[in-house]
């Protein structure tokens, strides 16, 4: 069953990559995988990859989920955008 939301021309379920972008720190990432984690049902579904800026001050992390709804995306992104560590959010 495909279930639509108003406001979003994403059709849910579905594969969905969320990025967080910080200073460079040795558990950036897992403070990212962390937090997301708390809206993933399963956290094993749920896969990591972490880049760094050429001068290596920054970082970038992106997740990758089986998201069900546009509130579970609201909700991880607003959670992500209220931690200081996280500059960015995309």
């Amino acid at each position: 069953m495909v279930v639509k939301e108003c406001e979003t021309l994403l059709e849910f379920p579905c594969e969905y990559d969320v990025k967080a972008i910080g200073y460079h720190s040795n558990n950036f990432d897992a403070i990212v995988v962390d937090i997301v984690s708390r809206y993933i049902d399963d956290v094993k579904e749920c896969t990591a990859s972490i880049k760094h800026s050429r001068s290596g001050r920054f970082a970038s992390v992106t997740v990758k989920i089986h998201a069900i709804s546009k509130s579970q995306l609201d909700a991880i992104y607003r959670e992500l955008s209220r931690d200081e560590r996280v500059k960015y959010v995309l």
